[in-house]
């Protein structure tokens, strides 16, 4: 079974990306040269987001990857669908408990400070305990400021 572990999230959302977006990309940055990572969006627009707040990390923490259905083997691919490759990681971004979480190691999934969304995340909890994983909380990491756009 997976290792899940979810996230309390204690930064409301800003203007441009929630707080939870930036989390995950920052937890991407953080994990990807340990082994590849999936980052499964609620949908397209919000891969499409991550993409790009992906590309804004600075220089030095520059994450290899792609959107779902481009060529290539990137480290860290960013989809809405279940992926057709392995991964050692899940960093789940999507309202519902993915039906494939147990084929990674880990999964990565958080609560926010929204009390609709929080409710979601307690459903996923449950379902993951359900089917058996371990589960692990844990309070949200200090975030990195924002890297305004480069020009």
């Amino acid at each position: 079974m997976s290792q899940v572990t979810f996230y309390l999230m204690s930064q409301p959302d800003d203007a441009d990306a929630s707080a939870v977006e930036r989390l995950a990309c920052q937890l991407a940055a953080d994990g990807w040269s340990a082994g590849h990572l999936f980052l499964l969006c609620e949908d397209e627009a919000q891969a499409l987001r991550l993409d790009e707040l992906l590309w804004q990390l600075p220089p030095d923490r520059f994450v290899p990857h792609q959107l779902q259905g481009e060529s290539g083997q990137a480290p860290v691919e960013i989809g809405h669908q279940p992926p057709r490759r392995r991964y050692a990681c899940l960093i789940n971004l999507a309202r519902q408990t993915p039906l494939f979480a147990g084929h990674f190691a880990q999964v990565v999934d958080f609560v926010p400070t929204d009390e609709t969304q929080k409710q979601q995340a307690r459903e996923r909890y449950k379902h993951y305990r359900q089917a058996g994983h371990t589960l692990e909380m844990r309070d949200q990491p200090v975030l990195a400021a924002p890297n305004p756009a480069q020009p």
